[in-house]
C-alpha cells in the first residue's frame, strides 16, 4: 500500500493583511480617474483626437482604407481595433468611429461612412450593417508616420506599436471641437472653420506675440456644421481668453408666405445637435400646455435635396415676430452653448484659451516637420552615400569586376573593393549586389543626375534644419495647402445684437435692450457688414494698419434702430435695421469681424448687395450691366414694406453700382472694353420706381458695363482699372492694373461711348474691375490685402504687371 501523499503549505498561505480601507479607496480612485482622463475621455491638444479616435484613425491607415479605396464593414474595423489597439470593448469604439463620420456634429469629418450612421434624432444601424473608410482629411492627420514624425508606444499587451499622437496637418481640435466626460472634469469645445483658424495659426506663428483680439480678426467665432446663428459674442471672447465663456445660438428662421392670407416660419437651420424631432416635440407640449398660441401646424418637409424645412403655420391674425419670438423662448430654436476648453498638454489636462491651443498646436506642427526633415536628410544622405559608390565602381568597371573574380569569397571581396578603392562596408556590399543591367552608359547618367539631385535636396533640408525662419514658413505653407483642400466658406452667421428673424421679407422687430444712437454702417468691397457706434465727441478713428475686408463700397451714417437700404443686383431696395449687425468699435473698426450682408439680409441666390443709402430725402441714382443709368428719390418708396424694386431691369440685366447723386455730383460708367464715361447727374431725370431708367453710356456688341459710381470730384479723386483676359478663369489671371487722376478723363455727354480708359497688353482683351474714389485700397477675394500700382499714369497708359489676383477695391475706412 503506497504512502499517504503529503504536500509542503507555503508560510504565506492564509495570510491576512490589515489594509486602511480610505487609503485604499483613495489609491485606486485616483488610479482609475487617471485613466480616465488620459486614457479615455479628454483629447490630446496636438491632434485633437482622444486615445480611442487616434486609435481608429491609425488603424483604418494601416489596413489601408483610403479613400480611393473601397468601403469594408465597419465591424472589420472595430474587431481590428479592439484586438489590437483598444481592449475597452466594441460599443465604444463604434460610437466614436460613427461620431467622426457625422457631417452634423464634426466640421470636417474624418470617416467616410456608408449606410446609416444615424442622425440628429436617430442612432446609426449596427456594425455589421455600416461600411467606413477613410475620409480625405483623415490623410492630412496620418500622413507621414513612417517617417519619425512622432513618437510610437506599445498597445495595451506590447504586442503592437501605435502613435502617441497623430502628426496632424491641421489643427483638428479648434476645427472639429470636442466632447467628454472624465472624472472631476469635463471638456466642451465648439468647432470652427479651417479657414479661418489656419489664418489665426499662421498668423500666430509670424507673429508669437499676437494678442487674443488680434487672432480673434481671423477666428471671430465657432463655425458650427449645421450653420445656424449665434447671438452675442462677448462669451466667446471671454472664452478665447480664458478657456471658459458660453454663446447663445439659433435657428436660421425665415417668415415666407405659404399660401393665399396664410404666413408661417420656415427653419432651415437648427443650433447645434438639434434634431427638427426634438424641435417639434417641444413646440407641441407648448401649444397643448397652453404657453404657446398662434401655431396652425407644424410640418417636417426635410428631404435629401433641399435639406432641413420645418414649417410652422401661424393662426391668422397673429404677428409672426412675435410668434417667433416664444418660440425662441419655448423651443430648442435657441440653445445655449457652454465653452470649456479642457484638453491634455504633456499628459496634464490644462484649460486653453485660443492662442494657447494654437501655440499648442503649432509646437507640434514644429516638432514633426523637424523630425520629418531630419529624417528624410538621414535617408537622402545614405541614398546619396550607395550612388557614390555605384559611380565609382561604373567608372573602375573593369578593375572592379578583376577585384572580385580574383577573390576566394564574398568576404574577401568586400574587404578588398573597400581597400582598392577606399569605399565603406555599405558601398561594397551595395557594389556586389549590382545588377550587370545598371552598368550601362545610360544608367551612369541616371547616378550623376540622381547624384546631383540628392545633393540639391540635401542642401535644402539643411538650410531648412538651420533656420527657424525656413522652419516656420514650411509649416505655415502646409498649413495654407491644408485649408485650401478641406477648407470651406462659413456656415454660422455671427450677430452681435438680438433677433434675427425673418431677414428675407419682413422687417424684425427692433430690440429694445440697444441704444437707439448714432452710428456708422460700413459695407465692405467683399461684402461683409459692421456698425461702429459713434461717440457725441467724434466720429471714426482711422485704422493705424490695413486688415483683411477693410476696402469699404459704402458707408452711411444712421441710428442703431434706424432704417437703412441695401441697394441689389436684381434692382431692389431691401429696408432693415443696422441693430443686429456686428458692433465694432469706433477707434478700431475691422470688416473682417462683420456678417455677409447677403446672409443679413436674406437675399436670394446669386443676389448681392452693391451699395448702402439712407432712406430720407435723398436722390439715388443706379447704373446696370447693359449701360441703363437712373436716379429716384428714395421718399418714392413706400415706408411699409420690406423691399420694393426701384428700377424694371431688361431679361439678362442687373444692376452694377449705386448711390447718392443729387445735382452736382457726376455719374461715372466703366465698361469692359476700358470705355469711361462721366457726365452730369442732372442730365438724368428722377423716375418712378416702376420706370426702367434711360440711356447711360452707348456700348459696343458684347461690351457690358463693370463699374457704376456716382462721384464729387476732388484733387485726390483716381481711376483704378485692372486689365485680364476674358477667356481666364476667375481668381487665376492676375493681369495689370493702373492708378490715374479723375482729371484726366474729359466729361462727355450721357449716352456716348467716352473714352478709352487703359491700353490693353498681350494677352489681354478686357477690363475685368474698376474703381473710382480717394485712396483706393485693393483686396482679394478673401479679403486679404493686396498692393496697386502708384497713382499717377496717364488716362489711356497700360498698367503694371500685378504679382496676386485683385478680388475687389474700395476706399478707405473713415
Amino acid at each position: 500500500m503506497a504512502a499517504p501523499r503529503t504536500e509542503s503549505i507555503p508560510e504565506d498561505h492564509g495570510r491576512i493583511e490589515d489594509v486602511d480601507v480610505s487609503s485604499e479607496m483613495q489609491d485606486s480612485f485616483l488610479e482609475y480617474a487617471y485613466s480616465v482622463i488620459y486614457s479615455r475621455a479628454l483629447p490630446d491638444a496636438r491632434d485633437g483626437l482622444k486615445p480611442v479616435q487616434r486609435r481608429i484613425l491609425f488603424q483604418m491607415a494601416e489596413m489601408g482604407l483610403r479613400p480611393d479605396r473601397g468601403h469594408v464593414k465597419s465591424a472589420r474595423v472595430v474587431g481590428e481595433v479592439m484586438g489590437k489597439l483598444h481592449p475597452h470593448g466594441d460599443s465604444a469604439i463604434y460610437d466614436a468611429l460613427v461620431r467622426l463620420s457625422q457631417s452634423f456634429a464634426l466640421r470636417v469629418p474624418l470617416v467616410d461612412g456608408h449606410g446609416n450612421f444615424g442622425s440628429l434624432d436617430d442612432g446609426p444601424a449596427a456594425a455589421r450593417y455600416t461600411e467606413a473608410r477613410l475620409a480625405p482629411a483623415a490623410l492630412a492627420l496620418t500622413e507621414n508616420l513612417d517617417e519619425d514624425v512622432v513618437d510610437f508606444i506599445p498597445n495595451y499587451d506590447g504586442q503592437f506599436q501605435q502613435p502617441a499622437v497623430l502628426p496632424a496637418a491641421f489643427p483638428n481640435l479648434l476645427v472639429n471641437g470636442a466632447t467628454g466626460i472624465a472624472v472631476g472634469m469635463a471638456t466642451n469645445m465648439a468647432p470652427h472653420n479651417l479657414i479661418e483658424v489656419v489664418a489665426a495659426a499662421i498668423h500666430l506663428l509670424e507673429n508669437p506675440d499676437a494678442t487674443t483680439a488680434e487672432l480673434m480678426e481671423f477666428v471671430p467665432g465657432p463655425d458650427l456644421p449645421g450653420g445656424g446663428i449665434i447671438v452675442g459674442l462677448d462669451g466667446i471672447t471671454e472664452a478665447y481668453e480664458t478657456g471658459r465663456g458660453s454663446f447663445r445660438t439659433r435657428a436660421k428662421v425665415s417668415i415666407e408666405s405659404l399660401g393665399p392670407r396664410r404666413t408661417g416660419l420656415v427653419v432651415t437651420e437648427l443650433p447645434y445637435m438639434v434634431g427638427a424631432e426634438r424641435v417639434i416635440e417641444k413646440l407641441k407640449d407648448a401649444v397643448n400646455a397652453k404657453k404657446l398660441t398662434g401655431i396652425a401646424d407644424v410640418n417636417d418637409l426635410t428631404d435629401r435635396n433641399h435639406g432641413l424645412r420645418l414649417v410652422i403655420g401661424i393662426k391668422t391674425g397673429f404677428d409672426p415676430n412675435a410668434v417667433l419670438e416664444q418660440l425662441y423662448r419655448l423651443t430648442p430654436l435657441e440653445d445655449s452653448f457652454g465653452i470649456n476648453n479642457v484638453a491634455l498638454v504633456d499628459g496634464q489636462p490644462q484649460t486653453l484659451g485660443l492662442k494657447s491651443l494654437l501655440r499648442v498646436y503649432l509646437d507640434h506642427r514644429l516638432s514633426v516637420v523637424t523630425r520629418r526633415s531630419r529624417y528624410r536628410l538621414a535617408r537622402k544622405q545614405e541614398r546619396l552615400h550607395l550612388v557614390e559608390g555605384l559611380l565609382i565602381a561604373i567608372l573602375d568597371i573593369d578593375e572592379v569586376i578583376q577585384v572580385i573574380r580574383a577573390s576566394d569569397d564574398g568576404e574577401q571581396a568586400r574587404t578588398r573593393l573597400m581597400s582598392v578603392f577606399d569605399l565603406s562596408q555599405l558601398q561594397a556590399e551595395y557594389i556586389l549586389e549590382l545588377r550587370l543591367r545598371r552598368l550601362t552608359r545610360f544608367s551612369r547618367i541616371e547616378l550623376e543626375s540622381e547624384r546631383d539631385t540628392l545633393k540639391n535636396e540635401i542642401a535644402d533640408l539643411e538650410a531648412l534644419l538651420a533656420s527657424d525662419t525656413l522652419l516656420r514658413a514650411q509649416v505655415a505653407t502646409e498649413l495654407d495647402a491644408a485649408a485650401e483642400t478641406f477648407g470651406t466658406p462659413r456656415r454660422t452667421l455671427l450677430l452681435n445684437g438680438g433677433p434675427v428673424a425673418a431677414r428675407s421679407r419682413s422687417a424684425a422687430p427692433a430690440d429694445l435692450q440697444i441704444a437707439d444712437e448714432p452710428c456708422r454702417v460700413f459695407l465692405s468691397a467683399t461684402g461683409r457688414m459692421v456698425r461702429a457706434v459713434l461717440s457725441p465727441e467724434g466720429g471714426i478713428v482711422a485704422p493705424t494698419r490695413r486688415a483683411k475686408h477693410d476696402a469699404i463700397r459704402s458707408a452711411v451714417d444712421a441710428t442703431t434702430r434706424g432704417d437703412l437700404g441695401a441697394v441689389t443686383t436684381a434692382g431692389r431696395i431691401v429696408r432693415f435695421s443696422p441693430v443686429d449687425l456686428p458692433s465694432v468699435p469706433a477707434n478700431a473698426v475691422q470688416l473682417a469681424a462683420g456678417t455677409r450682408a447677403d446672409q443679413y439680409l436674406g437675399l436670394a441666390s446669386g443676389e448681392h448687395v452693391v451699395a448702402i443709402v439712407p432712406l430720407g430725402d435723398e436722390i439715388i441714382a443706379l447704373g446696370t450691366r447693359q449701360g441703363v443709368v437712373k436716379r429716384v428719390a428714395a421718399s418714392e418708396l413706400p415706408a411699409g414694406k420690406h423691399d420694393v424694386e426701384i428700377v424694371a431691369l431688361k431679361p439678362g440685366d442687373s444692376v452694377v453700382g449705386a448711390g447718392i447723386a443729387p445735382d452736382g455730383i457726376e455719374l461715372v460708367f466703366v465698361a469692359s472694353d476700358a470705355q469711361l464715361l462721366r457726365f452730369d447727374a442732372a442730365s438724368v431725370r428722377p423716375q418712378g420706381r416702376a420706370a426702367g431708367g434711360m440711356a447711360g453710356i452707348r456700348l459696343a456688341p458684347g461690351v457690358d458695363v463693370i463699374s457704376f459710381a456716382a462721384v464729387r470730384p476732388a484733387a485726390d479723386t483716381v481711376v483704378v482699372t485692372v486689365a485680364g483676359s476674358s477667356q481666364a478663369i476667375a481668381g487665376t489671371d492676375a493681369g495689370s492694373a493702373k492708378v490715374s487722376a479723375f482729371d484726366e478723363f474729359p466729361a462727355k455727354g450721357r449716352a456716348t461711348g467716352g473714352v478709352r480708359a487703359q491700353r490693353f497688353l498681350k494677352g489681354e482683351d478686357a477690363l475685368v474691375l474698376a474703381w473710382i474714389g480717394a485712396e483706393p485700397r485693393a483686396v482679394a477675394a478673401d479679403g486679404a490685402v493686396r498692393p496697386l500700382p502708384e497713382p499717377g499714369a496717364k488716362r489711356d497708359a497700360s498698367g503694371q504687371a500685378l504679382d496676386a489676383v485683385i478680388g475687389a477695391v474700395g476706399a478707405p475706412i473713415a
